[in-house]
Parts: structure tokens; sequence; C-alpha cells
């Protein structure tokens, strides 16, 4: 053939201005898709082969990337399909008339090889300028008889095409990078973007540092520091019958290498209709915390990195699972970027949600004492789900679970079935008595087993939102946290005994607790209560707590309202307990107060909200009574 000059068939002559700024939200995406484009080379090779298209031995189909720091320049060949200079013209050329999508059509339904071809928009070649002022190809066809092709281009409509000496099959592509983007002419920012993007291409990669960027053939004897960077058989893509836990494992450490603690357990997906995905999930251990990256579940379309931004494909929830999904359904842009709109999308993510509810139950109904042990840990993404997921809500309520603080579990249905007899209030609601520290709150719980109740843990970050729902989902049961009133009050089944103390004693010493205590922060009330309950405690009103701890955690509504409201508890006071008896009779002053104050630093002393100076005088006090 003689040399050729030509322009690129666009539609307007600014088409690599539009490239460089919009085509493509990260520069660094040229990588991926050139690395894609020679997998898709090898794939049609091998696909052409298994049809007996292709005669002989394939050799090695080792894809290679390299970078010449001198020259400026970054080069990605193949040993793949090749071109024609006709080819050329027609895949190169003519931008936005996809190879791809041609050869899937003529052989989707001759060979399975042919379905695992990456690229489907014909664009991601000229990816190459947003990172080149210069890009070179180099390729010989594998048909027979071929000639090998040179063709070049600045960054602009005008091409050369040109005959060349390549003697080895497949397209070898050369960038001579711009100024602007020398970042790129470094061995580790290549080497991480291959690992990014690559690190599970179903063909090999070899990454090293080019000597030469000019010679075409001959790789290895110009290439130094070689290494394979990807798994080509990375574990979702193979059968589950397959592979073993171990297996499943150390594809988990290979995802996540500084993660020192293996998953509870993963989920194998593997779809072929009305959708293909594959992929695995895991469950990582997520204890008391939501403080975790939602970027852990990546997105791959045939093995190649798409994003680790899945919000849209999976429900929110399940973004706190990490492990790999692969779909070539998923629809995405042009740049293949970010998701779009689609009904599969829809489709995709209810059937995850689907299998994550089918092994939670199933794990809950062949071994519970498994499941019972896993609970901590799975607590808050369980919780999170059935907030946020109606179907999901619907499965969980059959294996989500309550514990107590002697550590046994019970799903809703049986701990109502336990509490009934005994904790049933006057509104013949169940009352959930519960506890968010069982060491800070040990008193409250003490007394409610004393009293034969039972007491739940309820100490997860969304707790305060998850006991709000589960009463506005069972309109018969109420949640009230120990220390949120005295036992009596929390379930209150008769009258209350009668008090020592008259109403005008009572009057009386109440300016007189007031004044031993922080201003404006606690509400003085008398009970009537045994003589063997505390003489003065603190309770936090079960309403509003609950309001300030949604606001924490991002309510809305009026729990807006009741956050920005100061912390306010009530003392109440034992009106039949000794030692209150006792200070009323008191007719020395500071001895009274001496007292009061005390009692009332005990009872702040109880809920640790004895600090600073007074905690320090409080000792100093405590020390000085001993002694006297």
């Amino acid at each position: 053939m003689s040399t050729q000059t030509g322009k690129i068939n666009v539609q307007t002559e600014n088409i690599f201005p539009i490239i460089k700024k919009f085509l493509y939200s990260d520069h660094e995406i040229f990588l991926r898709e050139l690395v894609s484009n020679a997998v898709d080379a090898t794939q049609k090779l091998k696909a052409l082969s298994a049809l007996g298209e292709v005669k002989g031995d394939l050799g090695d189909t080792t894809i290679e990337v390299a970078v010449n720091k001198e020259a400026k320049t970054i080069s990605i060949s193949d040993k793949g399909i090749g071109m024609t200079a006709d080819e050329i013209e027609k895949y190169i050329t003519q931008i936005a008339f996809s190879g791809a999508t041609e050869f899937i059509d003529k052989y989707k339904d001759k060979t399975p090889e042919a379905g695992a071809i990456i690229g489907h928009f014909g664009l991601g070649f000229y990816s190459a300028f947003m990172v080149a002022k210069k890009v070179e190809i180099f390729s010989l066809s594998h048909k027979e008889n071929s000639e090998a092709v040179h063709w070049s281009c600045e960054g602009n409509p005008d091409y050369v095409i040109e005959k060349h000496d390549k003697k080895e099959r497949g397209t070898h592509i050369v960038l001579h990078v711009a100024d602007d983007s020398e970042e790129f002419l470094e061995d580790a920012k290549i080497e991480g973007l291959l690992k990014k993007y690559c690190k599970f291409l179903p063909v090999a990669i070899k990454f090293g540092t080019r000597k030469e960027y000019n010679k075409v053939d001959e790789q290895d004897k110009e290439t130094e520091v070689d290494n394979i960077i990807n798994n080509t058989e990375p574990a979702w893509t193979k059968k589950p019958v397959d592979l073993k836990d171990e297996d499943y494992k150390a594809f988990y450490r290979e995802l996540y290498p500084f993660n020192f603690e293996d998953p509870l357990f993963h989920i194998h997906l593997n779809v072929d209709y009305p959708f293909n995905l594959t992929g695995i999930l895991y469950f990582p251990r997520l204890k008391r915390t939501l403080e975790v990256q939602k970027d852990k579940i990546q997105l791959y379309c045939n093995q190649v990195f798409v994003t680790d931004a899945v919000e849209n494909i999976v429900p929110d929830f399940l973004t706190l699972l990490r492990g790999v999904i692969d779909s070539p359904d998923i629809p995405l842009n042009v740049s293949r970027s970010y998701l779009q709109a689609d009904g599969n999308v829809k489709k995709i993510s209810g059937h995850i949600t689907k299998k994550v509810a089918d092994k939670l139950e199933e794990i809950f109904k062949n071994d519970r004492k498994d499941f019972e042990s896993k609970w901590d840990d799975l607590k808050v993404f369980v919780q999170y789900g059935m907030l946020s997921e109606d179907k999901f809500y619907e499965r969980a309520c059959k294996f989500n679970l309550l514990k107590d603080t002697k550590g046994n579990y019970y799903t809703f249905e049986e701990f109502t079935e336990k509490i009934k007899p005994n904790q049933t209030n006057k509104e013949n609601k169940q009352v959930f008595l519960y506890t968010n520290n069982a060491s800070e709150q040990h008193a409250f719980v003490e007394k409610a087993y004393e009293k034969g109740y039972e007491v739940l843990v309820m100490d997860s970050p969304i707790d305060a939102h998850f006991i709000d729902f589960l009463e506005r989902k069972h309109q018969d049961a109420t949640f009230v946290r120990v220390d949120a009133d005295t036992m009596e009050k929390l379930i209150s089944k008769e009258e209350s005994m009668p008090s020592k103390l008259s109403e005008t004693e009572q009057n009386a010493l109440k300016p007189l607790i007031e004044g031993v205590l922080p201003a404006n922060k606690f509400n003085v009330v008398f009970e009537s209560l045994s003589e063997t309950d505390q003489p003065m405690q603190i309770t936090n009103p079960e309403f509003m707590r609950r309001m300030k701890e949604m606001q924490a955690l991002g309510g809305g509504g009026m729990s807006g309202f009741y956050g920005n409201m100061p912390e306010m508890y009530n003392l109440v006071v034992n009106s039949n307990h000794p030692l209150i008896t006792k200070a009323v009779q008191e007719q020395d002053d500071t001895k009274k107060k001496e007292m009061l104050k005390q009692s009332s630093d005990l009872a702040l002393l109880s809920q640790n909200l004895l600090k600073g100076e007074d905690l320090t005088k409080f000792i100093k006090r405590s020390y000085e009574l001993i002694l006297s």
C-alpha cells in the first residue's frame, strides 16, 4: 500500500477538545480503555481459533504495557487479532462505529468467547488523546498475506496511514505523552492504574519499563523489570462447586490486602437469566460502628473495573458489604464511568437483596447457634436493611434477633411471648425494657431483674431509629430504657404506695435539693418508692432522650427541635427512704444541706454525671464523712 492521508470521520472539528474535557471524568481512564481494547483483540483471536478460522498455535498472548520516561511514551502491545489498513480506516477513523459491537453481532451465537468482548462504544481508543499529544498504531492482522500498517495522529482530525515492517501479529500503540500529563510517565502511577482497572482482566498483562519505543516486535528484549499484574481467573468467574471456603477467604484477602479479619461468610452470585450477573459478596465484621467505607463493593463489566460507587445498583444498606459484582447488563454511559438509569438495574438490585436475605435465613434455619455467634457483627447491617428496604424487612423479621443482658437471643415474637405475663402495662402494651450501656446502667438493670423483668441490650449506633421503627411496626409494643424512670413507673400496674412525707414537707425540701444541683439541668420530683430503693435516682425521660439521639444520628422533623434543647434529667427523690425522712427532720441547716448534697452527688455519680470540680469536692467530702 502507498502512504495516504485523510481526515477522521467526525461531526465537528472540535471533537478532540470535547474528548479531552468531557468524555471521561478521569483522565486515568485512558489506560483502562486501551488495555481493554487489547484484551478484546486477544479474546477475538481466541474466539476465531475456537471456530477454526485461525489455524495453528496462538503462542504467547500476554499484553505488554511499558513506560519510556526518556522518550515520554507509554506503549500497549497485544498479540491479538490485529488490523488491516481497511480495518483501521473503519474502526479508528470512524468514531463511534464499534468494531466490538459488529464482532459480537456476528459471532455471539457461535462461541462463548465472543460474548466476553468488553468494548461497546468505539470511542475508547480516543481516550488516549486525553494524555497524549500524538498517538501511533502499529498493527499486523492475523489474516494471511496481510501487510503491517502504521497509523499516526497528532490530536486533530488529520492522520497518516502507511505500510510498516512489523512482523508479529497484533497491535502496538504508542502514546507520546503531552507536557501537562507527564505524571503518567511514572512507573508507580501506571502500575497503580493497571492494578486498579485491570487487576482481573482475562488476559495476562505484563508491565515494565521500555528501553526503546520505536521497535514494535521482540518486546521481551526491550522490557525490563516486567511482571504480570493481573489474576486472569478471579474466584467470581469460577463455579461455586469448584471453590472451597479457603478459596473465598484467599480472594477476600486479594481484594482487601490490608484487612486482617476474615469475613463472616460470603454469597456467590451466578445468574444468567433474565440478566447476566456474577460476583461474590462478603459480610465483614461491622461491630458497633457505621463508620465504614461504602466503596468496598467493586463493579466490573466482563472483568474490567468500572467503579466502586455502586449505590445505584445495590440498595444503600448493602453497600456495607464488600466484594465484586460483574455484569455486562448494567448500563453504563459512553465512557463507562457511571451508571445510567435502566430497568435492569432495579431487577439486579432486587435480586441481590433477595440473595442476601436467602443466605441469612438459610444460616439462621440450619445452624441457629452459628448465626447467634455472628449476630453482634451482623446486627447493624440487618437493622439498617430493615429500616431502609420494605422487602428486606419482610424477610428479616424471621431472623432479626434481640439480645438480653444475659447473652440470650430471641426473635421479636419469641421475646414478646416471654415477657407477656410480666411486662404488660395498664394500656395492655408489651414493655420492652432495654439498656444501651449495661455497665453504666447496672443499678437499673439489677432492679429490673429483682422485679422479674427482662432487659434487652440495644447498643448499636442506629438503635434509636430502630426502636422507633419497631414501635411503628408493632403498635402493641413500647420500648423504654431502664433509666428512663423509676421501675414502678416504667411498667405501671398498680397504684403507688403511700408517701411518708406530706405534701408540705416535700414542698419545703424541694428548693433545698434544687439548690445543691447544677442549675437548669434537673427536674426534682418526689415518688413513693420502697424503703430499699435508693434515696435519689437520676432518670432520663425516654421521649426527650430518644429525640436527641435520633437528632445526633441525622433524624429530621421534630427531632431537630428537640435535639437543640438542653439536656434535662429527672432527680427522683424517694419520699419513703430513711435518709430522706432524716433530712426532713434535721434541724441543722448546714448538716441538712450536706446530707442532700452527698445523696444527690451519689445519684449523679451513678449516672456518670459528676465531673470536674464537683467530683473533686465529693471525694474530699466523702473522706471527711468517713473520718467524722
